[in-house]
């Protein structure tokens, strides 16, 4: 298998984002891909043991970079509530600015298949640790609530901007997902902040 690298790799992927937003997962076909990519069927298996693997690499390459770049910015911001801020900004200006990204992260992914879910699960708790490490460090500066369960904290924040970010991609009213970051964050900062 070859690395997974290089420009038909990353080609394969785009494809693959689109390929999956368009028909779904179960009927995106590798051959669509693999059009859509412009290589031939059997270079994705050069690259992917099937379209699980396909699926799976997706949501590897992009949650990785998104977390990396979202750590990077994080790291400028001193205050605790902008830090927050910024997450939430971040979080919803990416999946806004790709429909197709957005629409294989909220909707496609969301797959009962054990191996998908298990494929996932590495980059996804990097994310978790980040929205932790935001919690942690307002704790520390004293800013957000010192009795704070940090785990069940993670998964209220990331739950929210899960369903925020969800609904956006279900409707069928458009509208600006990063129109509601900041009542987003009013409404998180206000459980967060001590008292």
């Amino acid at each position: 298998m070859a690395k997974k690298t290089g420009d038909k790799y990353r080609a394969i992927i785009e494809a693959a984002v689109k390929v999956i937003a368009e028909n779904g997962f179960h009927n995106a076909q590798v051959s669509k891909i693999a059009r859509e990519a412009g290589v031939a069927d059997g270079t994705i298996y050069l690259y992917f043991h099937n379209k699980e693997d396909v699926l799976i690499s997706l949501f590897q390459v992009k949650m990785g970079e998104f977390t990396t770049a979202v750590r990077e910015e994080l790291e400028k911001v001193g205050d605790p509530f902008q830090r927050l801020a910024r997450l939430v900004h971040l979080h919803f200006s990416r999946l806004e600015a790709d429909h197709n990204l957005a629409l294989v992260l909220q909707i496609q992914l969301r797959q009962s298949d054990p191996a998908i879910r298990q494929g996932i699960a590495k980059p996804l708790r990097d994310y978790f640790h980040l929205i932790e490490s935001v919690i942690s460090y307002g704790m520390h500066q004293g800013a957000f609530r010192p009795d704070l369960d940090i785990r069940l904290t993670r998964q209220m924040i990331f739950g929210t901007m899960d369903e925020v970010a969800t609904c956006w991609v279900m409707s069928h009213r458009p509208y600006s997902l990063t129109g509601l970051a900041d009542r987003v964050c009013q409404l998180l900062a206000r459980g967060l902040a001590r008292s």
